[in-house]
C-alpha cells in the first residue's frame, strides 16, 4: 500500500501524504424483495454472505411503504455488510485475482461504475462465482452489489487509486 501511496503522490501532484487517496470502506449488499413474503431466505443468503465477506451480515428494512411493490415500512428487504481494515484488503484482494476473472465475456469495469466523488459501484449477477458460497447449498441465483468508498475527491483520483491496486478497466 506504501508502494501504491508514493505512486499515487507523485502522480496527482500532492506535497502532503495525508491529501493522497485510499480505501475507507467496502460495502457488499443483497437486495431480497422476496424476504417479505418468506423469513427463510434471510438465512440462508446470510449464511453465504457471511462466508464471503468473514463477518455477519445486517439486515436492512424499508424506510417507507410501496403499495406497487407491496413493501411495508419496517419489512426486511435486504442484508449488508461493510468491511473495513485488513478484512476489506482481503475482500479486494480475492475480488480482483479470483472473482472478476470467473466472470462469463468480462471486459473491464466500466467507467461510468464511479460516482462524482470516485466511488466505486459494481453490480455482480450471482453469488456462486465467489469460491466460499458452495453451489449445491445455493437455491437461487442472487445477484449482489459490490460499492468500493474512497476518500478520492473526483472521479479521475479514485480510478487512479483503483488502477493501481490492480482493478481492471475498460481501455
Amino acid at each position: 500500500m506504501n508502494e501504491v501511496r508514493d505512486k499515487l503522490q507523485q502522480e496527482l501532484g500532492l506535497k502532503n501524504k495525508m491529501a493522497v487517496p485510499s480505501l475507507s470502506k467496502v460495502v457488499i449488499s443483497i437486495g431480497l424483495g422476496e424476504a417479505k413474503d418468506n423469513a427463510g431466505i434471510l438465512d440462508k443468503v446470510k449464511v453465504y454472505l457471511s462466508a464471503l465477506s468473514g463477518q455477519n451480515p445486517v439486515v436492512t428494512y424499508a424506510k417507507k411503504s410501496v403499495a406497487n411493490f407491496k413493501v411495508s415500512k419496517g419489512q426486511s428487504i435486504g442484508m449488508m455488510v461493510t468491511l473495513r481494515g485488513e478484512k476489506m484488503y482481503v475482500f479486494l484482494d480475492k475480488l480482483l485475482s479470483i472473482v472478476l476473472p470467473k466472470v462469463r465475456d468480462f471486459k473491464g469495469i466500466s467507467d461510468k461504475s464511479f460516482d462524482s466523488f470516485g466511488n466505486l459501484n459494481i453490480g455482480l449477477r450471482e453469488q456462486t462465482i465467489f469460491p466460499e458460497v458452495d453451489y449445491k447449498t445455493v437455491d437461487k441465483t442472487r445477484g449482489l452489489a459490490v460499492t468500493i468508498t474512497t476518500t478520492a475527491k473526483n472521479k479521475d483520483e479514485g480510478r487512479k487509486l483503483l488502477e493501481y491496486l490492480g482493478m481492471p478497466f475498460r481501455s
